[in-house]
């Protein structure tokens, strides 16, 4: 125990720290961990928050010890200087300089005595004798600093308000002297040790200090209070003078029946005049927020009025308790006491005459006084009008629309119901109601205009952990106002929702409330971008008060909360309650008392930034119709535009100013809005360029509406576009130009496709007669996935098919708009619906640009905030950028925080696509975040950035939340940026000090987002189908690091990232990944068993360890049998996942087996024979023969290496079985091996590769001297292998033949390969596989010679394959797609219907439908296009079926122009294609489409879904066989009606 005055802080050791911070009140095991760390005095006062959050404090703890740390370095630096400031005589002890002084330490004791003293001294502290000045600190008492605690005023004198409180710990003004005899002087006493006294003792006490106070006030005519629970004497350690403390209050009787001592101490002629002065004891609770222990000030008024105490004296004596007696006996002698200067003191015998003469004198004074305070004085009313658009405007004279609002409300009467409109209009986003029967009243009302969702506050503070994605998780609360019932719904069916009273309800419900407020103001909404609006219309409970409580919290203060209430009565009330968080003074700053709901509601609404006009669209009588708000948001998912877009903006709100900045937003590089192009067309503002892409897209637009082409009932227009180029501002001309004549929309891309599906239905449909002549709606989506995009376009196509809409016009278009690397690439894969729009301007752009920048000039708008505009003008010209930049970083502070801010933002916005940083993390970062009631906001984030950054920097805001996020101007001027910053410091370095950034890892709001970004910085690979320029085998950053710096730097950055964000799986994979590529392969087996260890059934990660020792693997078999083992396990995981088709596993195993088998035949134990045969190594692998030579060295890998042939065959029959499903021209698949050169083959032709690969697994199970007997099972396998080794074998292989340019060595090869087979396959049975390579072998064979010899006829092929229909075995989807190739119904060979074949066609169909979805799983359809093999041609038998490579040779152009000609079903307009291929009759139901085989009906896929007509129809098409079943291309409606149905599956 030590006095801090003794020891200066900087002498302190631990135990000094420790016992300080237990005076603190900071928690124990902080106070024990600060001592661990050896903090002494000196380290102590240089303590920082980033310190100590790395020791694991809370950020309350930490923000009550800086700030006792700082009140404490401010008393060491002025305590000679400090002086209490309510000190009352010289020989008080100043405690000022002991307010730091620990809870058991306490100053000497005065013994001096008062007039209420003890009439004997005793030694024990808890009797009666004790003076109210002089009570000690009971254990509950708080420990109070020289912190500057809030002034509170006292309770008006004589008010008997029972809503008026005081808060415990505030303090009063000091005690007062006389002050004009009207306003009350104030005497403090503490009384905390006397109110736990007995009844006796207590009352004694109580009526000495009251009669004593009241004596002195009555003769100097004064008015007075005295207040026991507020402390009166310095010599209470660790209290201030006037400091509210409160008593706890046994029995108020107590206290009244103690004034009976009135008639005791008052002489008899004046007793009935001090009852009349002296009013009853008035008891004012001392609310607080820590504590629920109810305590009292209590009270007592002496009002002497002039005509009762005129002339009259008041000599009193005073109640006394005798110690040793137990009684309480009267002072000997009757005093006279008066008020001098705070206190009550007797007058003294010399100055009794003087006294009583100048009686007459205070009479008159005291009269003259009475007088002039009747006077009635008129209030100068407030202008309350301009206070509220003050305040509800954060500062502006005009709503602000990206200002949100959250209403705190209680029961509204049905009067107030017609004052609320203004709610209607205000942009509400969510609701704490705290009326539990508002269904008949606010929020049936609210729900008249609006869409709502309601929630009870345990739902709603528990909704952030559902599993959505971030992206998704709070989305559905910005676009729909949710109205949270806080106290439980009236007409609720569920019990566990019932309102509750106050108790019930702070015991239940509050920890829900707090959740929910702080989700909302961590989580959702960022500072400064909502009001709390606490609308007060009924009297207030407790739970609203504490709702206040906490925003005020979370909200650092007021500035953003505001309070209406009519009732000044209930405002008292709630404002009485609401000041143990804040002051009075600021709660009246902040509301807007008195003024009527009506009124508050014309204010409001003469606010609004636009008027009350509903809105319209087009409707297809070329009509108009009116879409309310409350069938707006109905379709949240679509941001609506409508035909009056923003006519209903009030221009004369807007000044020249705001005007010009709207364009100077949108030219320094902002997103467009449809207020740019409405100030345009009224001419307010420069028009906006048209660039030639507009044009284009405008154009493809009109053909798409005027049926040019395919009619889809969903067509695509793709806009792609350089990053900043424009693309976006020109799809949005597209909406805006045709929002008259068409429904237009933009989709928001955070929603699920079935719930965009359900909105674009409702809004095309909405106020339509007839839905099969609604107007055609135009869909905008902007940077999307493909996937998803694709998902809308079916749903929608599913959607219009089962309505069975029949319209000329398509009745989608889905317009995406996505920026891409190469634009014109894209555009050339796809001429007919897509536009390219590049940094490259025409001519006459170039012209429109240059006028456009002088007008801008013009107006005063300097070139440095239009940077974006200026820039497109040099069309990103490379030499101006660097430039550009060169001169803005010419002399940059590299030390200051906003050049780290700008290092950081453009490392994330160069590599990773539309990535930014929300607005609150760059605050947090620059040390702008929290702000109190005390410490002023007058700051913006622009104002704290140097003027560099300034102008590189731009400040966006999300269009449906209003998230404001801060990114580079350019993602050319952040590369630029990140090259000349990283002259000094190489970006490996500018990401890991980004890494040690807590402040922005820690920044709660807007997390989930910043982190995706900085997990794709690090791991997101590039890829051409995304619209990117390669397909990288790391994130480009890594890939940066690694060429430009070193191998090491990117390792030692991606491991601080995995340690960084939670250890995750995948940065362990590309760990490994990184680490094998630089041929480090025990660090990669380290790293990929990490990820293993977390996620080790993911197919991928499994894949990756394979690769780890297929690298790894050189000259060593071990390496080789782990891999492929490691492959064959990631095969057994892809099967088990169904949101993917990962064939990896197969593709690795099948290549390290043949670099294994390339290997074993080098070594001499395997010599090669004579005539180049592997014979020692084929029976080794295939026998049970061991050479001697290792038949002990190899040990257990003579087992492995002997399942080497079944593996390799299996893995080869899957990727065969697999590739003869799908198109393969292109693999799209998730990227899991390493894409390198050598893998080229395998991406990107994957046939080619596979009949490689075959003929290299064959050549090592070739030989000669194992041929037996023929019919041995090692010959058969010999043949086997010579099949495969000429390229048969599998179902891909055999296909591939009809893909070689030269189809005369094709059919030779294939001639050959039946050659090994036996002469007659129909006596000599062969095996299951065999036989389908045998019957596909014919089939192939046909269609490239069909005058072959070696040709079975179609009658013999039937035959064959009866074993796949009648064998009771399961069989390869081939062999059941074989069977519908020869059992379709031919004219030769099927002259009576049979039922017999069209069983077996039917069981072939279902078992290839059910296969294949099992193949599929939840993949996308578009992600695995199926492939059609033949198609029905006019021939009869085998010639009767036709490739697709020959229809393919007879389509002109390139492969993406033939790509797009069957895409748009161009093909069929060639002759000659017609001329080879049948086209069959069918019919339509329900959109459903069917053809009869022999004599039964069949279902056929349409290639496009949305060419089947609608009704019942029939039809005619071409007919497709894939293993998918039918496939029907250029459906038609037939005209010729007289065709008879027995020829429907025939010839037209």
């Amino acid at each position: 125990i030590f006095n801090y005055n003794t020891i200066p802080v900087d002498k302190w050791d631990e135990n000094h720290v420790r016992c300080w911070l237990q005076s603190t009140g900071i928690k124990e095991e902080y106070t024990r961990k600060l001592q661990e760390e050896e903090v002494t005095g000196p380290v102590l006062m240089e303590l920082n928050e980033p310190f100590l959050k790395k020791i694991g404090m809370k950020k309350g703890q930490i923000h009550i010890l800086l700030l006792k740390r700082d009140e404490l370095r401010q008393l060491k630096e002025n305590t000679k200087q400090e002086k209490h400031s309510s000190s009352k005589t010289p020989d008080r002890i100043d405690t000022q300089r002991d307010s730091v002084r620990p809870k058991n330490v306490c100053p000497q004791k005065s013994l001096s005595k008062d007039s209420c003293g003890p009439l004997h001294e005793t030694s024990g502290e808890n009797t009666a004798s004790t003076s109210g000045k002089k009570q000690g600190r009971n254990k509950s008492q708080p420990q109070t600093t020289d912190e500057v605690l809030d002034l509170s005023k006292c309770r008006p004198f004589r008010s008997e308000d029972p809503d008026f409180k005081y808060v415990k710990g505030r303090v009063l003004s000091p005690e007062t002297g006389v002050n004009g005899l009207i306003i009350p002087c104030h005497e403090y006493k503490s009384f905390a040790i006397a109110a736990e006294l007995n009844k006796q003792q207590l009352q004694s006490k109580f009526a000495c200090e009251v009669i004593r106070f009241a004596s002195a006030c009555m003769n100097i005519r004064t008015n007075g209070t005295i207040h026991f629970g507020i402390m009166d004497s310095v010599e209470d350690s660790g209290y201030k003078h006037g400091q509210i403390i409160g008593i706890k209050v046994k029995d108020r009787e107590y206290y009244v029946d103690a004034l009976d001592y009135i008639e005791k101490c008052f002489s008899e002629t004046v007793r009935e005049i001090a009852r009349k002065c002296i009013h009853p004891p008035v008891f004012i609770e001392v609310i607080s927020k820590d504590s629920q222990e109810q305590r009292f000030v209590v009270e007592v008024d002496i009002e002497p009025t002039s005509s009762v105490v005129k002339n009259k004296i008041f000599d009193v004596y005073l109640p006394k308790y005798n110690e040793s007696s137990q009684k309480v006996t009267l002072t000997k002698d009757r005093a006279l006491y008066q008020r001098l200067g705070a206190k009550s003191e007797p007058v003294k015998p010399d100055d009794l005459v003087a006294f009583i003469q100048g009686l007459q004198d205070r009479d008159a004074q005291r009269e003259k006084a009475e007088l002039l305070s009747a006077e009635v004085h008129t209030e100068v009313s407030q202008n309350l009008g301009r206070k509220l658009s003050i305040l509800l405007n954060d500062g502006k004279n005009y709503m602000d629309d990206s200002l949100r609002y959250i209403l705190v409300t209680n029961r509204c009467t049905e009067d107030d119901l017609n004052s609320i409109n203004f709610l209607m209009h205000l942009n509400i986003f969510c609701v704490f109601d705290f009326d539990e029967h508002s269904v008949s009243g606010l929020y049936g009302k609210y729900k008249e205009h609006h869409a709502t969702r309601s929630y009870f506050l345990q739902d709603f503070s528990s909704e952030s952990k559902t599993g959505n994605p971030p992206a998704q998780k709070h989305l559905c609360l910005f676009d729909q106002t949710s109205w949270i019932f806080c106290n439980g719904r009236s007409d609720y069916l569920g019990d566990d929702e019932k309102p509750c009273d106050e108790n019930t309800w702070i015991r239940t419900k509050k920890k829900y409330l707090k959740k929910a407020i702080t989700r909302i103001c961590d989580e959702i909404l960022p500072k400064r971008s909502f009001i709390v609006l606490i609308l007060l219309l009924s009297p207030v409970k407790k739970p609203i008060v504490d709702t206040f409580q906490e925003f005020y919290t979370e909200m650092n203060g007021m500035d953003y909360i505001i309070c209406i209430a009519e009732s000044r009565e209930i405002h008292g009330k709630w404002a009485n309650l609401a000041q143990a968080s804040c002051s009075i003074e600021t709660i009246e700053q902040r509301s807007i008392v008195g003024m009527k709901l009506s009124h508050v509601d014309a204010t409001i609404q003469k606010m609004l930034p636009s008027t009350a006009h509903p809105r319209h669209l087009p409707v297809s009588t070329r009509a108009l119709c009116t879409l309310p708000s409350l069938e707006e948001e109905k379709m949240f998912s679509l941001e609506i535009l409508c035909v009056d877009q923003c006519d209903d903006i009030k221009l004369d709100l807007l000044s020249e100013k705001e005007i010009q900045e709207i364009e100077q937003n949108f030219y320094q590089g902002r997103k467009i809005t449809w207020k740019n192009f409405w100030l345009a067309d009224k001419g307010h503002c420069g028009e906006i360029i048209e660039r030639e892409a507009c044009k284009d897209a405008s154009k493809l637009l009109d053909d798409i509406l005027q049926g040019t082409g395919l009619n889809y009932s969903v067509a695509k227009l793709k806009i792609f576009h350089h990053p900043g180029s424009g693309g976006s501002t020109i799809a949005r001309q597209v909406l805006w130009k045709r929002r008259k004549d068409l429904r237009c929309a933009v989709i928001k891309s955070s929603y699920s496709p079935a719930t965009v599906c359900e909105h674009a239905l409702a809004f095309r449909d909405y106020e339509e007669k007839e839905i099969n002549h609604c107007l055609p709606v135009l869909l905008l989506i902007e940077d999307y996935d493909e996937d998803y995009l694709e998902e809308i376009r079916n749903d929608l196509m599913d959607a219009v098919a089962t309505r069975k809409i029949n319209s000329p016009r398509p009745y989608f278009i889905l317009m995406s708009c996505r920026r891409s690397n190469d634009p014109e690439r894209l555009c050339k894969a796809s001429p007919l619906d897509t536009v390219a729009v590049t940094h490259k301007l025409t001519d006459s752009e170039k012209t429109l640009f240059k006028t456009k920048l002088e007008k801008l000039k013009q107006k005063d708008v300097r070139p440095e905030f239009i940077l974006t505009f200026v820039l497109m003008c040099e069309e990103f010209n490379e030499t101006y950028v660097r430039d550009f930049v060169g001169h803005i970083l010419q002399d940059i502070d590299h030390s200051s925080r906003d050049t780290l801010l700008m290092h950081y933002v453009a490392l994330l916005n160069f590599y990773v696509p539309n990535s930014y940083v929300s607005l609150s993390h760059c605050e947090a970062f620059l040390g702008l975040g929290a702000y109190t009631e005390t410490k002023s906001r007058a700051y913006d984030f622009k104002s704290n950035l140097s003027e560099q950054a300034r102008m590189i920097f731009i400040e966006l805001r999300e269009s449906t939340t209003y998230i404001s996020s801060v990114r580079i101007i350019h993602c050319l001027v952040a590369k630029e940026i990140l090259y000349q910053l990283s002259r000094n410091q190489p970006q490996s370095q500018i990401a890991m000090s980004l890494l040690q950034e807590r402040m922005l890892f820690e920044n709660r709001f807007g997390r989930e987002e910043f982190i995706k970004f900085i997990r794709d910085l690090f791991i997101r690979r590039d890829k051409r189908s995304r619209g990117d320029n390669t397909d990288s085998l790391f994130s480009p950053f890594i890939e940066h690091v690694c060429k430009a710096e070193d191998c090491e730097k990117a390792i030692a950055v991606l491991k601080a990232a995995y340690e960084l964000l939670g250890k995750d799986a995948f940065f362990a994979q590309q760990l490994a990944r990184l680490h094998y590529n630089n041929e480090k392969f025990e660090d990669a087996k380290y790293w990929v068993g990490v990820a293993k260890l977390r996620l080790p059934n993911d197919s991928y990660i499994l894949d990756t360890e394979g690769q780890v020792y297929r690298k790894w693997f050189s000259f060593t078999i071990e390496i080789a049998l782990k891999a492929m083992k490691c492959f064959r396990a990631a095969q057994q995981a892809a099967k088990a996942e169904t949101d993917n088709m990962n064939n990896a596993g197969y593709f690795g195993e099948v290549e390290v087996g043949c670099r294994l088998l390339k290997f074993l035949s080098t070594l001499d134990v395997f010599r090669t024979s004579p005539e180049g045969e592997y014979s020692e190594l084929v029976k080794y692998l295939i026998t049970d023969y061991i050479p001697k030579d290792i038949e002990k060295t190899w040990g257990k890998l003579h087992s492995r290496l002997k399942g080497l042939h079944q593996n390799l065959y299996n893995a080869l029959e899957w990727i065969s079985e697999d590739l003869s499903y799908f198109q393969t021209d292109k693999n799209h698949e998730k990227e899991d091996d390493d894409g390198k050169a050598e893998k080229e083959e395998q991406v990107y032709n994957p046939r080619k590769w596979l009949k490689r690969q075959s003929e290299v697994y064959a050549k090592f199970f070739i030989s000669a001297s194992l041929i037996g007997d023929n019919s041995g099972p090692k010959s058969q396998l010999m043949k086997g292998m010579t099949i495969y080794k000429r390229g048969g074998g599998s179902v891909t292989n055999i296909l591939s033949f009809l893909t070689d340019k030269k189809e005369n060595r094709s059919a030779e090869k294939l001639e050959e390969i039946l050659s090994f087979y036996p002469e007659n396959a129909l006596r000599d049975r062969l095996e299951d596989t065999d036989l389908i390579n045998y019957i596909l072998s014919h089939i192939v064979l046909a269609c490239l010679s069909p005058g072959s010899a070696k040709l079975l006829p179609m009658q013999t092929l039937r035959e064959l394959s009866t074993r796949f229909f009648k064998g009771k075995r399961t069989f390869p989807a081939s062999a059941h797609f074989l069977l519908t190739l020869l059992y379709w119904p031919d004219e030769a060979l099927d002259k009576e219907p049979n039922p017999v074949k069209d069983e077996i066609l039917s069981s072939a169909l279902q078992t290839l439908k059910r296969l294949y979805d099992i193949k599929m799983k939840d993949v996308p359809p578009r992600k695995k296009r199926i492939y059609t093999h033949f198609f029905l041609g006019k021939g009869y038998g085998l010639s009767k079926i036709v490739q697709k490579n020959k229809i393919d040779k007879l389509i002109s152009g390139s492969l993406d122009e033939k790509r797009m000609k069957w895409l748009h079903g161009t093909v069929w307009n060639n002759a000659r294609i017609r001329d080879i291929l049948r086209r069959v009759s069918g019919w339509t139901k329900d959109r459903n489409l069917f053809i009869r085989g022999h004599m039964k009906e069949f279902p056929v896929l349409p290639l496009h879904r949305d060419s089947v007509p609608n009704g019942n129809e029939n039809v005619t098409f071409y007919l497709g066989f894939s293993f998918n079943g039918l496939v029907a291309f250029n459906i038609e409606v037939e005209n010729n009606l007289n065709i008879p149905t027995g020829t429907r599956g025939h010839s037209v």
